[in-house]
């Protein structure tokens, strides 16, 4: 025993401790076409989805998604993120990090896996994410993610977009559905490449519908382009039946699932009797149903105030507004619905309306009825049936102008919630007739080539949406950094500025009322001085396009600015030559500029540029350059005055 003890002192530990062989590399760098990486901060290697339908009820969705990131403008997709609630579990979720070889540098460890919920002061919700960050110090690297989600919410089905951001290529991604027959999938698809098309199958009564698709490459961020959603492949799924907490209900038509939300929230208008009293004696002598309207809009402004509930089933059903009488809040559900109870109680017939809210956010696909809503807001429909008389109240704001949805709920499709069901039908739409800026500015010269400047802007519609919330949210310390960082000047002291809200009119507006110094501004050149009297709305020309305009051209704001400048000179100066006019006139809008000497002796400069809203080819982007170019350079013409006296 002792021979055998000394023998096995002296052999080396290794001979019996069988090292694991390290994993075999995958997801080399070298293996990605040339073609994906060229352009790309990010290739998606795989993207494997499996959704499976369960019952009206439960929809599981799981996930292997691989990403390599090329370059740090690509990093986000080196972290990876899940949110999840009462109604949405999540199972699991891995990760994994290889070199550029395909070597595993990490495994994801669970106390490597944050978990926090998600909020703020102005928030109720269950809502919490679990998160994992997988990110390396140098590029590439690929990041291996795998995560599954149990779903008791089957109002929303996942949305399949695997090319989601500009500079992403895509190697190869999957979307297999399995729902019973019972349950079939809706869906639409859309920017599908030529040729690609959804393989469907039926086998012991289950369908199952598969895409695939591969070798994506990276799309540019354009000037004047489509949202991405609109560029590159997706297939968007919804439940033609649904069930949510017992609640069920049917998606299949904009009518019946707006009669699944109407009936989920009928009867939680009921408001206490001390509520009634004081509405129907703030209405009393009021002269007709909008004067009604604005009262209890004005009354609800100043007695409520907006925090946002997602607790569970609470995302879609309200709090009753007896709640919100007796506690003064809500979410954008509640305080709606409490509007329509105040105004029944006025005698104004409402009702409330889900919407896509957001001044970036695209409309709806209104031809796939589906959930895409994420604000309610108030319809009060005319008496006539004039739809031009439609009244739109947005509930959450207590300084929104009576009426005026702006560029957070305007020119979009909202679905209306009626006993009859849903109603799908259009917001206030603003154009060239609301979005307006007009300036008068005077700009004073004096001999040694300074200046000083008084300017007054008048904003309405969508142009005075910004400067509404200035004027509504910042002091004027804050509201004077934000206009000085933002003047496009070299030298320059802002001495004042004011912002006020506009007279009342049918549109919300706001004035500016500012005064500069410009030092240096215009310094003599022998006895002449060059002067651009357009001191705040040059438009710039934009870059020259680099290759072939991959996305058509998207012009989604319409707007009218219309500028008179009066040039006030100095003794002893006159203008020796003025800029001949301007005038365009093309499929993106129109400008003219003209300048004139006054009786006085002033110069005047008047400038009207109108912006159309629109939808062209990637052919007209070229004429849309060429459009912005020639903008530029007359906005930078200069008057020549030549100095008369020694």
């Amino acid at each position: 025993m002792k021979a055998l003890l000394s023998f096995l002192a002296v052999l080396p530990l290794g001979s019996f401790l069988v090292r694991p062989a390290a994993p075999a590399p995958k997801y080399a760098v070298a293996d990605i076409p040339a073609a994906l990486r060229e352009g790309a901060n990010a290739v998606l290697r795989a993207n494997d989805e499996v959704v499976t339908v369960k019952s009206a009820g439960r929809l599981v969705h799981t996930v292997h998604r691989v990403v390599t990131v090329l370059s740090d403008a690509g990093d986000d997709f080196g972290r990876h993120g899940e949110y999840y609630y009462d109604l949405e579990s999540l199972s699991y979720l891995h990760g994994a990090v290889y070199d550029a070889d395909g070597r595993l540098l990490h495994q994801l460890r669970a106390a490597e896996i944050h978990d926090q919920g998600v909020g703020g002061n102005d928030l109720m919700t269950d809502v919490r994410i679990r998160y994992a960050d997988l990110r390396q110090p140098q590029t590439p690297y690929t990041v291996e993610f795998d995560y599954e989600t149990v779903s008791d919410n089957a109002l929303f089905y996942p949305h399949w977009q695997p090319q989601e951001a500009e500079g992403l290529a895509v190697q190869s991604a999957t979307l297999r559905v399995t729902t019973p027959t019972a349950l079939p999938l809706r869906y639409q698809e859309r920017q599908l490449p030529a040729g690609t098309t959804v393989a469907h199958t039926s086998t012991s009564g289950q369908e199952t519908y598969e895409w695939h698709l591969a070798n994506l490459p990276a799309v540019d961020e354009e000037e004047a382009a489509p949202l991405l959603a609109d560029l590159t492949p997706t297939v968007a799924m919804a439940p033609g039946t649904f069930e949510v907490q017992g609640h069920k209900g049917s998606a299949a038509s904009w009518q019946n699932l707006g009669l699944w939300s109407y009936e989920l929230n009928a009867g939680r208008d009921v408001l206490p009797p001390a509520t009634l009293a004081k509405v129907q004696a703030l209405v009393r002598d009021a002269p007709d149903a909008r004067a009604r309207a604005q009262r209890v809009y004005e009354m609800l402004q100043g007695s409520t105030r907006y925090i946002s509930v997602q607790l569970g089933l609470g995302g879609w059903q309200t709090f009753p507004a007896s709640s919100v009488a007796s506690n003064g809040y809500g979410d954008c559900k509640a305080l709606s619905n409490y509007t329509v109870a105040l105004l029944k109680a006025a005698g104004v017939p409402a009702c409330v309306a889900l919407v896509k809210a957001g001044p970036d956010e695209p409309d709806i696909r209104a031809d796939f009825p589906s959930t895409q809503f994420n604000h309610v807001i108030v319809c009060v429909p005319p008496a006539k049936g004039d739809r031009a008389d439609t009244l739109w109240l947005e509930c959450t704001s207590q300084t929104n102008a009576f009426g005026y949805m702006g560029s957070f709920t305007g020119n979009r499709h909202a679905l209306l919630l009626t006993p009859e069901g849903g109603k799908l039908v259009a917001t206030p739409r603003y154009g060239t007739a609301e979005n307006r800026q007009v300036r008068r500015l005077d700009l004073f010269l004096d001999a040694a080539g300074s200046a000083t400047a008084t300017a007054r802007t008048l904003r309405t519609g969508q142009e005075q949406d910004l400067y509404a919330a200035l004027l509504n949210e910042l002091g004027p310390v804050e509201q004077k950094k934000y206009v000085t960082d933002h003047l496009r000047l070299s030298t320059f002291t802002l001495t004042k500025l004011s912002l006020a809200a506009a007279p009342a009119g049918p549109l919300p507006g706001v004035v500016e009322h500012l005064a500069l110094t410009l030092p240096g501004f215009a310094l003599p050149s022998g006895k002449r001085v060059f002067i651009n009297p357009n001191l705040l709305s040059r438009l710039p020309a934009l870059p020259a396009q680099v290759g072939e305009r991959q996305s058509d051209l998207w012009l989604d704001h319409a707007s009218l600015h219309a500028d008179t400048v009066r040039l006030h000179l100095p003794t002893g100066f006159q203008p020796e030559t003025l800029p001949a006019p301007v005038q365009l006139s093309t499929a993106y809008g129109t400008y003219a500029s003209q300048y004139a000497t006054l009786p006085d002796g002033t110069i005047q400069y008047i400038r009207r540029l109108e912006l159309k809203r629109g939808h062209l080819p990637k052919t007209a982007y070229a004429g849309y350059l060429d459009f912005r170019r020639k903008i530029s350079v007359a906005d930078k013409t200069q008057v020549v005055l030549l100095k008369t006296e020694s």
